[in-house]
């Protein structure tokens, strides 16, 4: 087993390696404009530091949000690529599983991630592999935090509302490689690697072209 996890829904472009039993090769880089240029030499640099290719891997899991439109997209769009290419199954987690993972949390918290605007994805988690619920997208001040500690960026942005935040920051992609391949290992269904949009995109079509009279 080779598996090839990246995530590109948060500031963080960000891959990683796993064998099956442990995380061979992991590289980030915290670039909120930058995705499309970071990620494919990103995964390079982890398939380089394994001393792996493409063509060793087994399956491709993308983070898939929620997250900005044009960074997830990035990811998403290079995982049904390197599948089709490869002939490997891709595979889509939610991006705050992957912050939760990797907080090794084993009591109730929240995961929360920034969504702009002023808002935060979030999610409620009973330990580091349960999500309870969602994920949603509120503003800081009306997510039911609880006494709950609360771990990603979104916390770090808005300390007065959530809480002092608890490590990570992000989804690091040798958190989301681990719970996928734990996943995979006791037979647990994995999402197809389509985005979770929480909001409608900003761009619209344009209305009809207006009247001009004379």
């Amino acid at each position: 087993m080779l598996v090839l996890a990246f995530d590109t829904a948060t500031p963080a472009v960000t891959a990683a390696l796993h064998d099956g039993g442990r995380v061979l090769a992991e590289s980030t880089t915290i670039d909120a404009r930058r995705h499309g240029e970071l990620l494919a030499p990103t995964i390079e640099t982890v398939l380089r530091e394994a001393g792996a290719s493409l063509r060793d891997l087994t399956a491709v899991v993308a983070g898939s949000g929620p997250g900005p439109y044009t960074g997830l997209r990035v990811g998403l769009m290079t995982a049904q690529a390197l599948a089709t290419t490869l002939g490997v199954p891709a595979y889509g987690i939610c991006t705050l599983d992957a912050v939760a993972y990797g907080s090794g949390l084993t009591e109730p918290f929240i995961a929360a991630t920034d969504a702009r605007r002023k808002e935060v994805f979030w999610a409620p988690y009973a330990d580091l592999r349960t999500r309870i619920d969602g994920p949603f997208v509120d503003r800081p001040a009306d997510v039911p935090v609880e006494g709950r500690p609360v771990v990603g960026a979104g916390a770090a942005l808005y300390p007065a509302d959530l809480g002092e935040s608890t490590a990570p920051p992000y989804p690091y992609a040798g958190s989301l490689a681990a719970l996928a391949v734990e996943r995979l290992a006791a037979g647990t269904p994995l999402d197809l690697p389509r985005p979770i949009y929480l909001r409608r995109p900003d761009a619209v079509a344009p209305g009809a072209p207006k009247r001009v009279t004379a």
